[in-house]
């Protein structure tokens, strides 16, 4: 499936979930916020939000420092 992640076109094979795609993408999850067509979805929905071919992802790491 073709998905768009952060800007760029990405073939996936086994992510079904978005908590799939963030596993794979993201080395601290617990600082991430993901965003599905345009529309912020939490930690807690990550399992259950289903990710279709096309679909535009962003994924956004808070970055802390000074």
């Amino acid at each position: 499936m073709k998905v768009t992640i952060n800007g760029t076109m990405k073939e996936l094979t086994n992510s079904s979930c978005l908590s799939d795609i963030v596993s794979q993408f993201c080395k601290q999850p617990k600082n991430i916020i993901t965003e599905v067509n345009g529309h912020i979805i939490t930690s807690n929905d990550w399992n259950h939000t289903s990710i279709k071919e096309g679909d535009q992802i962003e994924l956004v790491a808070f970055v802390g420092g000074g």
